[in-house]
């Protein structure tokens, strides 16, 4: 019984992998080794606009698969790189850039990082400094609040 529960669970578990492994390939057919280099070059510095963090190359999604065509039938027509990525910003804006250009629109892409270290040095050495300094005089407050424990302290020693 325990060694049919087996095979059939190994069955199983051989079916999955085999459904995984036959993920949609695409095989594309070039001219010339140019533009195969070319259309690599180009889906791997296209970033996914669904996934944000693959770049063309890399993803699954439905929009990849379609500007993945849309750049291999680009390429077939002798489209220069520069035509390519012309024609993605237009459609889709800078954001599809994994470099966007430096301009007004991206300028916080390109300057936020370094304000952000700016800020954070600051906070840093402004810290390190108040731990290092000299420690802080009491206030009379405090002093006063301190007087009465004391003395509440003695007072229950004295009993």
């Amino acid at each position: 019984m325990n060694r049919n529960l087996f095979k059939i669970s190994l069955v199983l578990l051989l079916l999955t992998l085999c459904s995984v492994s036959s993920a949609r390939i695409e095989l594309h057919e070039f001219e010339n080794k140019q533009q195969e280099e070319l259309y690599n070059k180009m889906i791997a510095e296209l970033r996914c606009l669904v996934c944000q963090n693959q770049n063309l190359a890399d993803s699954n999604a439905e929009l990849a698969v379609d500007l993945r065509e849309k750049t291999y039938k680009m390429v077939v027509e002798n489209k220069s790189e520069a035509d390519i990525i012309d024609y993605m910003v237009d459609r889709y804006g800078d954001f599809v850039l994994y470099k966007p250009p430096f301009k007004i629109n991206t300028l916080l892409l390109w300057i936020g990082p370094f304000v952000l270290l700016v800020v954070a040095i600051f906070f840093a050495m402004k810290i390190v400094r108040q731990s290092s300094g000299e420690p802080q005089t009491k206030t009379a407050e405090d002093q006063a609040d301190h007087e009465s424990i004391r003395k509440l302290l003695e007072q229950d020693d004295k009993k």
